[in-house]
């Protein structure tokens, strides 16, 4: 079982015998880079454990704008909005990376969700954060300015992704310029700004589809 799988709400909550089973329940998906897992609109009947890559989450809107509600990677899931209230897709899945998906059907987890009342309270959990997330971004969005709102999606996509650096914390995040401006909700020449701002004072070093963190205190004093 991969340690991943293991990581994500569905399996956490469970022994490895049941976690095995269900397991063999779900349909693994080979999803390269640019593939789109869902639409938003469309009617959603499964969600899904990522256990490899990255897949990101956008919303567009009425004009054509996009956004990136969120960048998720291995023992993340989503979909599961579905599971729950199987209505139009609210976001569109696309892979960011090359990704390995588990999807897993609402009639094969109802009888999960029924008899073992801690995978529902761990998948009800996983909800509650994804709404905890959203508001905060809804806050940022009103109370912080563009530098700050780029500081706080550096140090969540450090959580994520970042590995150690001897000079700091490596993070790949896989996107483009046009994308984490998506996903920080301003416009790529801002949020440009605030990126060479930041490397002018030493405190980031940015690469292709990459950034190095120089000083995380610094940019947790500026996310505030």
């Amino acid at each position: 079982m991969d340690d991943a799988l293991m990581q994500a709400p569905l399996f956490s909550a469970l022994d490895a015998e049941a976690a095995v089973a269900l397991r063999a329940s779900m349909v693994e998906t080979l999803a390269p880079r640019g593939t789109i897992i869902f639409n938003e609109g469309e009617i959603g009947d499964h969600m899904y454990v990522i256990v490899g890559g990255k897949i990101k989450l956008g919303h567009a809107s009425s004009d054509g704008r996009e956004s990136l509600l969120a960048v998720l990677g291995p023992g993340e899931i989503f979909g599961e909005l579905s599971l729950f209230d199987p209505g139009p897709r609210t976001a569109t899945a696309t892979a960011l990376t090359d990704a390995r998906v588990l999807a897993l059907g609402n009639t094969s987890l109802h009888p999960w969700l029924a008899g073992r009342p801690e995978v529902a309270e761990a998948l009800l959990a996983a909800l509650a954060r994804r709404l905890r997330r959203t508001n905060d971004a809804l806050a940022d969005l009103v109370f912080s300015d563009v530098p700050g709102r780029v500081a706080k999606a550096l140090l969540e996509l450090a959580d994520k992704f970042g590995t150690w650096h001897e000079e700091g914390t490596l993070v790949k995040h896989d996107m483009t310029q046009e994308e984490l401006a998506q996903l920080v909700g301003a416009s790529r020449e801002t949020v440009n700004k605030a990126l060479a701002d930041f490397t002018q004072r030493g405190w980031i070093r940015v690469d292709q589809r990459e950034v190095l963190l120089l000083s995380v205190d610094r940019l947790a004093r500026r996310a505030r």
